[in-house]
């Protein structure tokens, strides 16, 4: 089944099968987006978004609002697609920057999906 991806709004949303599922304004915990651990990264705007396997991902930029770094990351996960149907994450989901692999592998179970 084909699911249609798209940036709406200048960059202030991510449209799946032409409706609005994730919005910047959001506060995700993020790890590799600045020198913090876990930073708390405030999304300002999404620059791509891709699916990955079931994987949707977007490249973001934001500022933490821990160190105030400003930065574009990605690509993060927002959500999974499951038998054409679209289940983001909670934004409580910790998302990792692809140069956090190793804390990934280490920290977070493979394979979990949350829901807001």
């Amino acid at each position: 089944m084909v699911v249609s991806l798209r940036i709406l709004d200048d960059g202030a949303w991510v449209s799946v099968d032409d409706e609005r599922r994730v919005s910047v304004s959001e506060l995700w915990p993020v790890v590799g987006a600045c020198d913090c651990a876990v930073s708390d990264f405030l999304v300002e705007g999404f620059t791509g978004v891709a699916v990955d396997g079931r994987t949707v991902g977007v490249e973001a930029y934001g500022t933490c609002v821990r160190c105030g770094e400003a930065t574009t990351v990605g690509p993060l996960a927002v959500g999974r697609v499951i038998r054409g149907s679209f289940y983001p994450l909670s934004t409580r989901t910790v998302r990792v920057a692809p140069s956090a692999d190793s804390y990934r592998q280490e920290y977070l179970p493979s394979g979990s999906r949350g829901e807001d």
